[in-house]
């Protein structure tokens, strides 16, 4: 069977890798590496992703296929510190005591806060697809902790829509997060970088006598007697990990589209840390950036040579005019960061980074396809009710199994 798959994020590359070697398989990305989000800048002699990453302990899909590329002697478990930047101070929110000591919300705040974290893992988030994220927190938690914590978190995360983002993807993200010890938590990270993965699925997919085309976007999908035919080329079945509402404009079917939000993240070569030792600092003071996350202080520095952070910024509709620059102005006067002190910066920037994750967003979720026409990615069911590497690496095999079903090999 001859099969095109549209992107090459890592769904489409799990989905090629999956497939390959029993059927004749194209993929098509439009960028001049594969990878999607998890592409990697070269600098300075080494490699990082334009946009930060990591996983979690729970990540078995995405375990499994490291074993089978044979890289899962690179997953390393670091600690990841976190805080939050307020009334310009970071607080580290680590330790009991630096939780105690956090002075923007009341013991019995506190409390509260500690009650959901433990109890976040217990809560059905399908049940709460219909309840709004603020709703929810003020109900069972106060208003207090809600303008004092949670308000700016969604803020930043999903700007107007904030109030329209459902309980679902907040209780998700907070269960996610809550593997803590009494020092932080511990995520993975491949020692090196996670282009690792990205070279090592290319890799596996040309050994098995797939096609990566690259700097090959898709302008033109139809229905032609039975098959699919992608820029002119027929195929017997085509699998679609871009947007819908993206494939919809090349010619693909009418859906409900997906409500996406895009990400502008600048990465910074730096002489110094500046995020007083944490690797994630959110931020509750109003900043053209929603955080502030430290690669070095969760990857040791002496790997680079340098320090290196991620400004992450969400936008909904066009990207503001002259953000990048805003950005650093910004980060520069907050931080004190002198001129010379930055190596080099970088701006990575999706339209289409990731759903957002509305009231009701479950009944949005379409199925993985049927009379030849596959779709999956950050929008498939395995990333509700938040996307993750697991996530895709999850829907990658389940479209590839899907096709597999529909067309069984011999």
């Amino acid at each position: 069977m001859k099969i095109c798959i549209i992107g090459g994020g890592l769904t489409g590359l799990v989905a090629a890798c999956a497939l390959s070697g029993t059927h004749e398989v194209d993929l098509f990305e439009s960028r001049s590496r594969p990878g999607g989000c998890l592409s990697s800048y070269e600098v300075n002699g080494y490699r990082i992703e334009q946009y930060y990453h990591h996983c979690f302990s729970h990540d078995t899909h995405f375990f499994s296929l490291l074993d089978y590329l044979k890289i899962s002697d690179k997953l390393e478990w670091l600690g990841a510190t976190t805080g939050y930047y307020a009334g310009g101070t970071i607080y580290p929110l680590n330790t009991p005591y630096q939780i105690l000591k956090y002075p923007h919300l009341s013991l019995v705040d506190k409390a509260k806060l500690a009650w959901l974290t433990l109890n976040a893992k217990k809560i059905d988030p399908v049940q709460l697809d219909d309840v709004p994220a603020k709703d929810y927190i003020v109900t069972n938690l106060g208003e207090s902790v809600y303008r004092s914590f949670f308000e700016p978190l969604l803020n930043s995360k999903f700007g107007e829509n904030r109030t329209n983002v459902s309980a679902a993807w907040l209780l998700s993200r907070i269960a996610i997060r809550s593997d803590r010890g009494l020092s932080g938590e511990r995520l993975g990270y491949l020692k090196g970088g996670f282009h690792q993965l990205i070279d090592a699925l290319e890799r596996s997919i040309k050994k098995n006598n797939g096609r990566v085309f690259l700097k090959s976007p898709v302008s033109k999908v139809r229905r032609v007697n039975g098959s699919w035919e992608v820029n002119g080329t027929r195929y017997d079945t085509v699998i679609s990990t871009i947007p819908p509402q993206e494939l919809e404009r090349v010619g693909g079917p009418v859906i409900r589209p997906i409500p996406y939000q895009g990400a502008a993240c600048m990465t910074i070569g730096l002489s110094r840390g500046v995020s007083g030792g944490m690797y994630w600092l959110n931020m509750k003071d109003p900043a053209p950036y929603g955080a502030v996350i430290s690669h070095t202080d969760f990857v040791p520095k002496e790997r680079y040579g340098e320090h290196i952070i991620y400004l992450a910024s969400y936008f909904s509709g066009s990207l503001p005019q002259n953000l990048d620059k805003q950005m650093l102005r910004d980060f520069c006067l907050r931080f004190s960061v002198k001129e010379e002190e930055i190596h080099w910066t970088r701006m990575a920037v999706d339209p289409f980074a990731g759903p957002v994750y509305t009231l009701g967003y479950r009944s949005l979720i379409p199925d993985y396809g049927q009379d030849g026409l596959f779709m999956a990615g950050m929008f498939s069911l395995p990333n509700y009710p938040e996307r993750s590497m697991e996530g895709a690496v999850r829907a990658g095999y389940e479209v590839a199994a899907r096709v597999m079903k529909v067309n069984p090999v011999g």
